[in-house]
């Protein structure tokens, strides 16, 4: 039988406030500079280190020389191990009040032991993306089909009843786009009050924002280790760049990236006009630069951090459904929503041609992350969402019989994995 640590008893509070002692057990070091992701994780650190907290980011994950120095901004780092009884003594000497799990598979892999070891730190998930949803969308795309986000057997992925489960049994799960908060409430049924809306937070770049005559070419950007992006650039190069250059035989687009792999690096074309430039060292300065961002995405999930930059940066866009969603909320984009290769096109070609339309695309883009993705819109309601949960633990984690089955059968079942796979790699360390 295993039993409960003894020195659990450690992790009660008493008078104590939820920002006080702060865990973020991050999948991967944040790297804002290379994805949408690293920007929300350092948003979420920022803002808590805003309240004078004792801030931890610990993470099982090699170190990247394109990482945050986190150490610099005061905040303690630590290195855990997986499936390692470390991470115990870790935790109740930590003694945290909150603890942020980074994506599903990282609070499957620790959140059982926060709650054995700490039951009482309030536990939040930070989803970034509905993966279960990208991954149908994939399919469905290979498949040449589209999905109805009304039927929830369409998305239906080896990582849809993980993912969902990982939300019941956390105390909060961060929500980054609005359509996901639906999909998850009205398909899946899942708790209104387990889940809060917080979007990515972002605001004009500067006042000085180059203007229509000062800028030039087209351009995308995108972290490639994430596939859709890959995805994007290989259907712009084969379907949609060839009909732009047809009306404009000079033009050029740049696509910028970390980590760009072979298969991407190779679709470099400069006779063409295609340029695979990698790594943008300041993405918000050549953003500035181009006159049109392409975003042709045709499978994703959450909201698309590339967009809300180009926006930020007065740099009208085209994108798909897919790119816009999560953002547009009305009638208004910062250039066009199509579906199409064609349509994709011949919007960008326009765009780029007419200085009124460019210029009226610039302003809804304002207009858009003024209204929509301010952080001083959404952050009070996020503190007080997460005190009112912490000062009301109990009661809150009684509120639904299906978090509390979860929490119990899942708990089980993920320390017994765990312990299997400790004992496992021990005798082949002795054998």
């Amino acid at each position: 039988m295993i039993r409960a640590n003894p020195r659990a008893i450690r992790c009660t509070f008493t008078d104590m406030k939820v920002f006080d002692n702060i865990l973020v057990i991050g999948k991967v070091w944040p790297e804002p500079s290379s994805s949408a992701a690293g920007t929300r994780m350092m948003q979420l650190l920022n803002l808590f280190k805003s309240k004078n907290t004792k801030l931890t980011f610990a993470c099982t994950a090699n170190t990247s020389q394109h990482q945050v120095d986190l150490k610099a901004l005061d905040i303690i780092t630590a290195t855990i191990e997986l499936n390692s009884n470390s991470f115990n003594d870790f935790i109740l000497d930590l003694n945290p009040t909150l603890v942020i799990f980074d994506r599903f598979m990282t609070e499957e892999q620790f959140g059982w032991r926060v709650m054995e070891h700490c039951p009482n730190a309030l536990r939040v998930l930070n989803t970034e993306d509905m993966h279960f949803l990208r991954d149908a969308r994939h399919k469905a795309l290979k498949n040449g089909k589209s999905i109805d986000l009304n039927n929830q057997s369409e998305m239906h992925t080896a990582n849809t009843s993980r993912e969902i489960s990982a939300i019941y049994r956390s105390d909060l799960s961060l929500i980054i786009s609005s359509v996901e908060k639906e999909l998850l409430t009205n398909t899946f049924q899942v708790p209104d009050h387990l889940l809060h809306y917080l979007p990515l937070f972002i605001k004009r770049t500067s006042d000085n924002i180059p203007v229509f005559e000062e800028r030039s070419n087209f351009m995308f950007i995108g972290n490639f280790l994430h596939e859709p992006n890959a995805d994007a650039v290989k259907y712009l190069k084969d379907e949609i760049w060839p009909l732009i250059r047809k009306e404009i035989p000079n033009a050029k687009v740049i696509i910028y990236g970390a980590y760009p792999t072979q298969k991407v690096s190779q679709l470099n074309a400069p006779k063409d006009g295609f340029y695979i430039h990698g790594r943008a060292n300041d993405a918000s300065k050549e953003t500035m630069k181009a006159r049109i961002s392409l975003a042709p995405i045709r499978f994703g999930a959450g909201i698309k951090g590339k967009l809300l930059e180009a926006m930020a940066c007065g740099t009208p866009n085209v994108t798909t459904s897919i790119g816009a969603e999560g953002i547009k909320f009305d009638s208004e984009w910062n250039g066009s929503v199509v579906d199409s290769a064609e349509s994709f096109a011949n919007v960008a070609v326009e765009l780029y041609s007419n200085k009124q339309k460019w210029s009226e695309a610039q302003e809804n883009g304002f207009k858009i992350i003024s209204k929509s993705f301010d952080s001083k819109t959404h952050l009070p309601n996020l503190d007080k969402t997460l005190q009112d949960i912490f000062d009301n633990l109990g009661a809150h984690r009684v509120k639904d019989y299906t978090s509390t089955l979860v929490k119990q059968q899942t708990m089980m079942s993920s320390r017994y994995l765990s312990y299997w796979i400790m004992e496992k790699e021990k005798s082949l360390k002795e054998n």
